[in-house]
């Protein structure tokens, strides 16, 4: 039972990190207001892709 939380976690956290990649610049036009977006978006993508590898690593190592 507790394997199958953690595999929904890490899944989660995977979905977070490609949903922040993907809609960073939507993302950064919503929440942020300062004036160079594409610095705000590049952050977001980077932190998505840490997201994203860090849930993969979790999810790999569970089994």
């Amino acid at each position: 039972m507790f394997k199958i939380i953690i595999r929904i976690i890490s899944l989660l956290i995977i979905l977070f990190g490609v949903i922040l990649i993907y809609d960073a610049r939507v993302i950064t036009k919503k929440f942020f207001s300062f004036g160079d977006q594409n610095e705000g978006a590049s952050g977001l993508k980077i932190l998505g892709f840490i997201f994203s590898i860090i849930g993969g690593i979790i999810l790999y190592y569970n089994i």
